[in-house]
């Protein structure tokens, strides 16, 4: 039985979509989903609001059993490839590599552009750099930049691996010079006047002009299962757009769902994070850019209008973008 806490939650977020114009109206002139079960991952960071929120307009969809699969370690699309999902936000980099490698993982839709925070990207040349692990997205990201620059992030870069609380206690004791973190290690180093930014993602370009997540799905999934699949990246996308106008709400939903514990934190990490351009950018802007990025880098070898050919389809975001005009 739901408490009468989390059933009034439920209500605000559903009452707080539906002030948005956020109803499915558009879902009821299609069929049902072909299945009605969806397998989503939750990680560490709270950029992916949109993915977590998201509950009961999935429910909405026509999703009745919706689950959330935590993610122990490795590169989420490890996870997507071995069949432990169906569907997730993802940063860019590790999907493209995961792609490159023949993983049957599908690029569906920009979620978001950057929020991230790792001074002069050359001056990182010899310094010791944190990463959760060597090719995470960390590591993928700030390999892109360093190559972006003209540096070789295999041989430039002297990388460290330790979680973020680690790398934020080691910043702040001097022992690293940087790391490139994701919400809410920003906003909790921002409070405690630890350390600067160097590059901010959602504003410097080139990086904010072209997406840091993107929604993906297993192959399999989108080919058997069209309507479900429109049906949730029509959800997650509806959520975005509540991140981007709802930011106070959305924020109280994280804390109230123990995604994250300081709800200023979380609030500050909605606030900064771009979520409402969705519709303004091209995501295959972003593959081939960061597929020139990781190719620079040597992570890669496939071209990106190989990857675009084969990992990529925009068939349903181009429908939704027409629903659901801002």
């Amino acid at each position: 039985m739901r408490s009468r806490r989390e059933f009034l939650r439920q209500v605000a977020v559903a009452g707080t979509a539906g002030c948005l114009g956020l109803r499915p109206d558009a879902a009821a002139a299609e069929p049902p989903p072909e299945t009605t079960r969806l397998r989503l991952i939750q990680s560490s960071s709270i950029c992916w609001a949109p993915q977590y929120v998201a509950d009961t307009l999935l429910r909405d969809e026509g999703f009745t059993d919706v689950q959330y699969a935590k993610l122990a370690g490795g590169v989420i699309s490890e996870a997507l490839a071995a069949g432990d999902a169906d569907i997730s936000m993802n940063f860019v980099g590790p999907n493209l590599i995961r792609v490159a490698q023949g993983d049957p993982i599908v690029f569906l839709a920009g979620a978001h552009v950057g929020g991230d925070r790792v001074r002069a990207i050359r001056d990182l040349k010899g310094k010791i750099v944190a990463v959760a692990w060597l090719g995470g997205p960390e590591h993928i990201f700030l390999s892109s930049m360093v190559a972006y620059v003209g540096l070789d992030p295999g041989k430039d870069i002297n990388w460290a691996r330790f979680p973020p609380s680690e790398s934020m206690r080691f910043l702040e004791e001097g022992l690293i010079d940087a790391f490139l973190a994701f919400p809410p290690s920003p906003q909790e180093l921002r409070a405690r006047n630890v350390g600067h930014v160097v590059v901010n993602s959602a504003v410097d370009r080139p990086w904010s002009q072209y997406f840091c997540c993107v929604v993906t799905g297993t192959r399999e999934f989108v080919r058997k299962y069209p309507v479900a699949t429109k049906r949730a990246l029509r959800a997650i996308l509806k959520a975005a757009d509540l991140c981007a106008r709802e930011p106070e709400r959305v924020a109280r939903v994280l804390v109230d769902k123990g995604y994250i514990k300081q709800y200023e934190y979380a609030l500050q990490a909605m606030k900064d994070v771009p979520y409402g351009k969705w519709r303004a950018y091209d995501p295959e802007d972003t593959i081939r850019f960061y597929a020139l990025r990781l190719h620079e880098a040597g992570m890669i070898k496939s071209s990106p209008q190989k990857i675009i050919a084969q990992s990529t389809n925009w068939r349903f975001l181009t429908e939704l973008k027409k629903e659901l005009k801002g």
